[in-house]
């Protein structure tokens, strides 16, 4: 089988697409810099998550690193591209360094693959690209575009409203959806796409990105207060605070289980007819964050810790986007397998193993200090 490399493959999902790449009869090589928001304090060169599988080969090195690049593409047949710097609201503020990560890294990535090109390249996109989903009008008419006012203290209706004033009802959204970058984050992982598209075909390799919604699992890392919601949640859960949720928890978003992305992500790999194409990875099916953090303190045993509704929204934040399967079903094959109220069981039998720092307070306050929530 083919020597396949794995960028930021040390992290949450990574670590998952090594797994998956491992079982299928890859060899698997990661690079990753392994930075502290994300796995903790890490001491010296031979640091290494005790979850990273032990057939894995790992680099660690940033990808911005050209030269450290070049040593882990050789050899290599394929690669999927997870290196990034994660998360909506930090991105509105540490500009600079999600924009290096994120968009400079991938383009040093492809620097280095025109002179050591792979038979496939498969790049981590984001749901956050669409911006607001996809909704209807009054009159059946799909909107591509909706908007909210501008935010304001004291905002009571979250809901986008059309010209006339009318709410507009969400719809799973398509990957035919003109993207809305309404983040940094968004407009990085946006970046990442387009390159991927643009780079791969003259220079004889294909591309693919997967566009992920709500990822979650056990391995999340639980102490960064940008990551996924569930890790948010359950880390103020494991502390004994409740789940902190903004504007009025009944924003609509699409949650997948980690195993799920990983096949995804290995079949992206394989499938002929998956290149040169863009594919949406997610459950298709909905639910409110409200839902999702009674559900988690439910299978945590702190029903106690109702959620703590903020009744404000962060910049860069939309209100609904879930996912429409239809094409990744059609054209990889993939829908989702893992039950959702198992997952959670799961993932809190894991949480309550760990030990994590809760900082959702002081990500809060950074946004506040900024201007970033109103």
């Amino acid at each position: 089988m083919e020597n396949v490399l794995v960028t930021g493959g040390a992290g949450f999902i990574g670590r998952s697409v090594c797994k998956e790449l491992l079982r299928r009869g890859y060899s698997v090589r990661v690079l990753d810099s392994l930075i502290e928001q994300v796995h903790g304090d890490t001491d010296g060169d031979t640091d290494r998550p005790a979850d990273l599988h032990p057939d894995v080969e790992l680099i660690r090195a940033d990808i911005r690193n050209s030269g450290a690049v070049d040593r882990a593409l050789c050899g290599i047949d394929c690669v999927v591209h997870l290196a990034a710097e994660v998360g909506v609201g930090q991105s509105m503020y540490e500009v600079e360094r999600y924009t290096s990560v994120n968009d400079l890294g991938t383009a040093i990535l492809f620097q280095r693959l025109i002179e050591r090109p792979v038979r496939r390249i498969v790049t981590a996109s984001s749901m956050s690209i669409y911006g607001e989903g996809l909704y209807r009008d009054a009159e059946g008419n799909p909107v591509e575009d909706a908007a909210r006012p501008m935010l304001r203290d004291g905002q009571r209706n979250w809901e986008p409203v059309d010209g006339k004033g009318r709410p507009l009802a969400p719809l799973a959204t398509p990957e035919w959806k003109r993207p809305s970058l309404a983040s940094v984050y968004a407009l990085n992982k946006y970046v990442q796409e387009r390159t991927t598209h643009i780079m791969a075909e003259p220079y004889g390799m294909e591309g693919v990105c997967l566009r992920l919604f709500n990822v979650y699992g056990p391995g999340q890392a639980l102490s960064n207060p940008y990551t996924g919601v569930l890790a948010i949640f359950a880390a103020r859960l494991l502390n004994g605070q409740p789940p902190m949720i903004f504007e009025d928890g009944e924003q609509r978003r699409d949650f997948v289980h980690v195993r799920d992305v990983a096949r995804a992500f290995a079949d992206a790999l394989e499938l002929p007819e998956a290149a040169g194409e863009t594919f949406n990875i997610g459950s298709g099916r909905d639910r409110s964050v409200a839902e999702v953090a009674v559900e988690l303190a439910r299978a945590m045993g702190r029903e106690d810790l109702r959620p703590e509704i903020v009744g404000k929204a962060r910049v860069g934040d939309i209100r609904h986007c879930f996912c429409d399967t239809t094409k990744a079903e059609r054209e990889l094959g993939f829908s989702a397998r893992e039950d959702f109220g198992r997952g959670l069981q799961e993932l809190s039998e894991w949480v309550a193993q760990q030990t994590a720092s809760d900082r959702v307070a002081e990500a809060r306050a950074e946004l506040e200090a900024r201007g970033l929530v109103a």
